[in-house]
């Protein structure tokens, strides 16, 4: 890591949760902020920062022109969706040509970008923080015998080598501590009627499993089939998840970053006539 990275980390660690807008990150006082931008960008792709970013451009994706020749469009897609696929048919556009309300631009034009509808052409970063693996990067394994102008390293080694003497002893307590978390969970089992469950039962259990696995109300839904696959065909999980989403209890989404997940798990989900298939569930 080069003292530009170094110090980019270090400036977010003088903010509360180490996260903070990327406007008030300077690294170096004179650095521009296409260099710091650049600088992010290239952090987050090592995943020692992650970030929160608002779409400024974007453009139809293959799969939403198909979906604009379907007479069958209207009840594919929200009215509000259906909109901005048609504001962009032709174009790239940004959100203030959607012709929706400012509050649900960047909502609708992520669902969208889930789905693989619209492609994002340019974006803007607004948010970053800390994360757990830049977290230990600093603990862990960064050492530098250099000094800088703003800031010695030679003298944050130093600092970081005697944190790792303290973080050593409570590691080992954490990592006993999760790997027995983990093991329950993996092992227990929640408790399905005997009977077909019904959607307020389903309803339940998808609340259940989130809580469980912590999946931050993104569950994908090969959880769900694996504790139903007893009670329900996929056919009639399938048409329960609908009629769920239909009363507003829940959101169905795509799969678009398919590396984190085995054929299986993605197969479990839901096929659309258009796009890829439907992956995870939200509570609404």
């Amino acid at each position: 890591m080069v003292p530009k990275e170094l110090k980019f980390l270090l400036k977010l660690l003088g903010f509360p949760n180490y996260r903070a807008p990327l406007t008030k990150i300077q690294p170096t006082p004179k650095m521009k902020a296409t260099e710091r931008n650049n600088l992010c960008r290239r952090l987050c792709s090592q995943g020692f920062v992650a970030s929160a970013v608002v779409v400024t451009k974007f453009k139809i994706a293959p799969p939403g022109k198909s979906l604009l020749k379907l007479d069958a469009a209207g009840s594919l897609v929200k009215e509000e969706e259906l909109q901005v696929l048609q504001a962009c048919a032709k174009r790239t556009i940004s959100p203030r040509k959607m012709g929706i309300p400012d509050d649900k631009q960047q909502l609708v034009i992520q669902d969208l970008s889930q789905r693989g509808l619209i492609k994002v052409v340019e974006y803007k970063i607004t948010e970053i923080w800390l994360t757990e693996q830049g977290q230990q990067y600093l603990l862990e394994h960064y050492e530098c015998n250099s000094t800088s102008e703003h800031i010695h390293l030679k003298m944050l080694t130093d600092y970081l080598r005697l944190l790792r003497r303290f973080q050593g002893v409570a590691r080992e307590q954490v990592q006993s501590a999760t790997a027995e978390s983990q093991k329950l969970v993996a092992t227990e089992k929640l408790v399905v009627s005997e009977s077909k469950p019904t959607d307020a039962a389903i309803l339940q259990l998808i609340k259940d499993l989130d809580n469980k696995l912590g999946t931050n109300n993104y569950l994908p839904i090969f959880h769900l089939r694996q504790q139903l696959q007893s009670k329900l065909s996929q056919e009639e999980l399938d048409q329960a998840l609908y009629r769920l989403q239909k009363q507003e209890q829940i959101e169905l989404s795509a799969l678009v970053h398919t590396q984190n997940y085995t054929p299986e798990q993605i197969n479990a989900g839901i096929n659309q006539r258009v796009g890829s298939k439907l992956f995870f569930i939200q509570l609404i």
